[in-house]
C-alpha cells in the first residue's frame, strides 16, 4: 500500500468515526467534567478529570483514561494526531533553487502517557511523516518515516503549599514563551526534540525550569533519529507574575549553545554562545502586548560574539464591532555582522526558533533582519478566524547576508549595499471545526526589494499552503 493509500485510509476512519452519532459522547455534565485543550505539547494534557465516571461521555474517553485500580492513580492514556497538508512554491528561494511545485506532506503522532501512581510518570510519543512530488525531492525537515520523537520518566515531587517539583529525563520538546529561541518547530512536517534532562519547578504563578540537553537529528528512514553529536543546549527559564502591572507577567533566562561548525556569512567555525533576555507580556483587555529583548556573547572561531535582538507584539481588540477584530504591530529587529574580515562576529543566532516565525513559507528568519508587520485579525464567526497581514524586510547590517527561518545564508550580503529586502503580504483562514477537527489556508506573495535584485535572481514568490489536523 502506497503512503498516499494509507493517508486516504486513516483519514476516512477518522472522519467516519467523527460522523458517528454521538447520542452518547460530548454531553455537557459540569466545568469538572469539560475535557482540556489540546496542548502544543501533548505531555503538557492531563485527563484525570476522568476519574470521575459521570465524565465519561466523550467519543474518546475510553482510551484517554484506562484505569489499571480502584484509586485510578495509575492508568493510561492514548492520544494521536494527523495532519494532511499540501504546499506550493513558484519560483523557491526567488529563482535560485528547483523550478516550483506542488506538494504533499504528511505527518501523523501516537501517544501513551503512563501514570504509575502520583509521583511516577512514562510518556512516549512516535511520529511519521512523508513528503510526496516536490521537486528537488525532501527537506531536512519534510521526511522522517518512523521515529520515537518523545520518550522520558518524570520523577514528580510534592512540596507542599501548591509546591511541584518534577526530574524529566530523555527525549523531550522543549519550547519556552514566544519560542522566539526554543521551540518544538511546528510549522514543518518534522518536529524538534531534545534528549537529555530537564527540572522544572512550580508554586502558584511562579514557573522556573532548568534544562541539559542535546538536539535529536531529523533523519528519514525507520528508528535512525540519534543525538546530534555537534550541538548542546543548556539554561534557565522562568516565569513571573508583575502584579504592579495589570495582568502582567515577565520571563527572565539565561541559555547556553555550542556548536561544532557553525555556519554565517562570515564563514564557519565553532561556535560558544550565551544568551540572556526577559519577556514582558499580559492582556489587559482590550489591549495586549508581548516584549522581548536579548542579548548575546560567547566566541565564534577566534572571535568574540555580541548580538542582540528587540522584538514587540502590541494588539487592541474592538470587542464592540463587528467581526470584533484585533488590530496589531508586529516590530523585530535583530542584529547582522559588522564587518565579514573580522573574526569577530555580530549576527544573531535564534537558535532553535519556531518553524513559522513570519510566515510558513519560512523564507526570511530573525537574522540580521528588521521588519514591520501591521495585521488584522477577524472574527468571521465561531470558530473562523481570518488573519491578514503585510511584512516588510530589511538587513539590519549591509555587510551580512540573508537567512532563511532554519538560520541557513540563502543569500550573501557581500555584493550588495541595498537594505530592503522586500515585503510580504499574507492572508489565513483558520476554522476550528470542532474540538478535534482544524482547517487552515494561508496565501502569501513575496514581493522582491532592492537587496534580492542586486544579488539575483529576484523572481517574486507565491505561496500557498492548506492543511487539516485531526487530534484526539
Amino acid at each position: 500500500m502506497t503512503v498516499r493509500r494509507l493517508s486516504k485510509s486513516l483519514w476516512c476512519i477518522l472522519v467516519l468515526m467523527h460522523l458517528i452519532p454521538r447520542g452518547f459522547a460530548s454531553a455537557e455534565t459540569g466545568p469538572s467534567c469539560s475535557p482540556p485543550p489540546f496542548g502544543f505539547n501533548r505531555a503538557e494534557e492531563s485527563y484525570q478529570y476522568l476519574r470521575e465516571p459521570a465524565c465519561r461521555n466523550g467519543f474518546w474517553d475510553p482510551v484517554k483514561y484506562m484505569p489499571f485500580e480502584a484509586s485510578g492513580t495509575w492508568y493510561l492514556s492514548l492520544g494521536g494526531e494527523a495532519r494532511e497538508r499540501y504546499e506550493y512554491f513558484s519560483n523557491p528561494n526567488w529563482g535560485a533553487g528547483p523550478p516550483g511545485s506542488g506538494y504533499f506532506l504528511q505527518r501523523y503522532f501516537f501517544h501513551g502517557d503512563l501514570h504509575m501512581g502520583e509521583q511516577l510518570r512514562l510518556f512516549a510519543q512516535l511520529q511519521s511523516s512523508f513528503e510526496n512530488d516536490r521537486n528537488g525531492g525532501p527537506r531536512p525537515t519534510d521526511k522522517d518515516e518512523l521515529d520515537l520523537h518523545q520518550g522520558f520518566l518524570d520523577l514528580k515531587i510534592d512540596l507542599g503549599e501548591d509546591g511541584v517539583f518534577t526530574l524529566r529525563s530523555g527525549r523531550q520538546e522543549l519550547f519556552y514563551g514566544s519560542q522566539r529561541i526554543i521551540s518544538v518547530r511546528e510549522g514543518p512536517n518534522v518536529r524538534q526534540s531534545f534528549d537529555g534532562f530537564r527540572t522544572m519547578f512550580n508554586t502558584g504563578d511562579i514557573k522556573v525550569d532548568t534544562f541539559v540537553t542535546r538536539p535529536v537529528e531529523t533523519n528519514r528512514y525507520v528508528f535512525d533519529d540519534g543525538t546530534e553529536n555537534d550541538r548542546w543546549l543548556w539554561g534557565v527559564y522562568s516565569v513571573l507574575p508583575l502584579p504592579r502591572i495589570p495582568k502582567g507577567n515577565i520571563d527572565l533566562y539565561y541559555v547556553g549553545y555550542y556548536n561544532r561548525e557553525a555556519h554565517f556569512d562570515q564563514g564557519t567555525a565553532p561556535e560558544t554562545r550565551h544568551s540572556v533576555g526577559t519577556r514582558l507580556w499580559g492582556s489587559p483587555k482590550p489591549f495586549d502586548y508581548n516584549f522581548e529583548l536579548i542579548y548575546q556573547w560567547g566566541s565564534f572561531g577566534s572571535g568574540e560574539i555580541q548580538a542582540w535582538t528587540v522584538a514587540s507584539d502590541t494588539g487592541y481588540t474592538c470587542d464592540h464591532l463587528p467581526l470584533q477584530p484585533r488590530f496589531s504591530l508586529k516590530a523585530d529587529i535583530t542584529s547582522g555582522d559588522k564587518d565579514p574580515n573580522n573574526p569577530d562576529l555580530q549576527t544573531f543566532n535564534p537558535l532553535f526558533p519556531k518553524g513559522a516565525y513570519f510566515s510558513e513559507d519560512g523564507l526570511i528568519g530573525p537574522l540580521n533582519h528588521m521588519d514591520l508587520n501591521p495585521s488584522a485579525d477577524l472574527h468571521v464567526k465561531d470558530g473562523i478566524i481570518l488573519s491578514v497581514n503585510w511584512d516588510f524586510f530589511w538587513r539590519e547590517s549591509i555587510d551580512d547576508g540573508v537567512y532563511n527561518n532554519a538560520g541557513a545564508l540563502v543569500r550573501s550580503g557581500k555584493n550588495s549595499t541595498a537594505r530592503y529586502i522586500g515585503s510580504q503580504p499574507q492572508a489565513q483562514l483558520e476554522w476550528k471545526i470542532d474540538r478535534n477537527l482544524t482547517f487552515v489556508a494561508i496565501y502569501a506573495h513575496f514581493f522582491a526589494g532592492d537587496f534580492l535584485r542586486e544579488t539575483g535572481p529576484n523572481l517574486d514568490i507565491d505561496y500557498f499552503t492548506s492543511w487539516i489536523t485531526y487530534k484526539f
